[in-house]
């Protein structure tokens, strides 16, 4: 018996569990659903007064990013998006920001993939 991974974007996380619940019904091994972006660390909830001079990044100001590390917002800061030149292709080139993560026995793996494909998710 083996295992094969899945993994799996959508545009919302109704979408990812939706197909979540089917793919416990064909006796999923292990299911999660993982919000991902492209830039490191945790949402931090700080108020930004530029007065003050307490601005954690470009990108604080101009993208109004919570930012929770140093090294994050200096990625963001490179970002097209932070100059208000251009909204830097939000949330990537697809727009699937939701990982469903899925491990499925063998037999059911095809099975697996079509379902995902079949409920507008890209595998």
């Amino acid at each position: 018996m083996s295992e094969r991974a899945i993994l799996a974007y959508f545009h919302t996380p109704e979408q990812a569990e939706a197909v979540a619940a089917k793919l416990k019904a064909m006796r999923a091994i292990d299911l999660q659903i993982d919000r991902i972006s492209r830039y490191p660390g945790e949402a931090v909830d700080e108020p930004v007064n530029p007065i003050t001079g307490n601005i954690t990044s470009l990108a604080g100001l101009t993208m109004d990013a919570d930012i929770s590390e140093r090294s994050a917002g200096i990625l963001m800061a490179a970002d097209p998006s932070a100059s208000g030149m251009s909204d830097g292709g939000q949330g990537g080139p697809t727009g699937r920001d939701i990982l469903l993560t899925a491990v499925m026995d063998e037999s059911t793996f095809h099975q697996a993939l079509k379902l995902i494909r079949d409920s507008g998710g890209m595998a």
